[in-house]
């Protein structure tokens, strides 16, 4: 599996093809580097480097890609690339080459404590936007220099992004940084559909003028996913109110005001199955359900993928109930 990781490896920081790398977990510095590295096995890496990592996706069988963010208090081989692998099995079975997942693995807490993990992991999420904005540059840079040249012919291949639950703060501050510091007139059109499961980020972030309004501009479209007995993000509000942050959650409620939203920003209310996938918290509900096959948001994730549009029925649709 290909993956992307601004932790701090154990060996040298600067980047070595081919070599052996290792990530100590107990170690959650922010790296202002970013590693592009392959999964041989549990706890066997190889770094890639940035020119081989995407020539590899592109000379991959797989039609398009889904870029995976994981949530607060996840590490790499007990949360992360399980998951990632599900999906992965998941996407296989349904249809096989559709689409090939790659984690992007920000510097998660190990600590003991919720609440303290909370507010390390924010931290973590907001410096590593400046690490990953890097990613975004060098996305950018390698297609643009690839375009004349038919040997090294660029991507095509569609992208598409997953963020969970504070994996959603890492990709809006991404963007944020992206277009404050490298470009000059707002971010591309890059992702084919953008997927913001139980978001753990203020319910108007999507709002026009608010940071997250960029989220919306890199995509065609924009699918969040909702669940007002989401047990974590019920702590999560609690963790803010601790630090005088009152504001309800996206992955609560959905978008604040969806008159004052971007059109291409979908509400999808998952409140009938979440706690059934995921009990008891009722927040990673993007797998499988409580029979384990693949469930209504994966389902609906899929869709999207194979047709590009949110709700191919009804053109003019922008909210909905899931049913589990």
């Amino acid at each position: 599996m290909l993956f992307i990781t601004n932790r701090t490896p154990r060996q040298s920081p600067r980047t070595r093809v081919d070599r052996a790398i290792g990530f100590d977990i107990e170690n959650n510095t922010v790296s202002n580097s970013v590693y592009f590295c392959r999964r041989n096995d549990k706890d066997d890496y190889t770094e890639m480097g940035s020119q081989g990592f995407m020539g590899a996706i592109r000379e991959s069988d797989y039609q398009q890609i889904l870029i995976y963010i994981h949530g607060f208090s996840n590490l790499p081989e007990s949360d992360i690339f399980p998951r990632a692998l599900k999906l992965q099995e998941m996407f296989d079975a349904a249809e096989q080459k559709l689409t090939l997942v790659i984690p992007l693995i920000w510097p998660c807490d190990a600590d003991v404590g919720v609440v303290k993990d909370y507010w390390d992991d924010q931290k973590s999420a907001d410096m590593s936007a400046f690490a990953f904005a890097r990613v975004m540059e060098k996305f950018m840079a390698w297609r643009n220099s690839a375009a004349n040249e038919p040997e090294t012919a660029p991507c095509l291949k569609r992208i598409n992004m997953l963020a969970h639950s504070m994996g959603n703060r890492v990709l809006r501050e991404t963007l944020v940084n992206w277009n404050r510091y490298d470009l000059a007139s707002g971010v591309p059109l890059l992702f084919r559909n953008t997927f913001l499961v139980a978001a753990d980020i203020v319910n108007e972030s999507l709002t026009v003028g608010q940071p997250g309004e960029l989220i919306a501009h890199a995509s065609r479209n924009v699918a969040v996913y909702f669940a007002s007995d989401d047990l974590a993000l019920r702590a999560s509000k609690v963790s803010n109110l601790k630090n005088k942050v009152a504001s309800r959650r996206l992955g609560h409620t959905g978008p604040e005001d969806m008159d004052n939203t971007p059109r291409n920003v979908y509400a999808i209310d998952c409140d009938d199955f979440n706690n059934q996938y995921d009990m008891p918290t009722g927040h990673s509900y993007f797998l499988t359900d409580d029979k384990g096959q693949p469930g209504a948001v994966f389902q609906h994730i899929l869709k999207c993928i194979q047709l590009g549009r949110v709700f191919p029925d009804d053109e003019n649709r922008r909210m909905s109930i899931l049913k589990g």
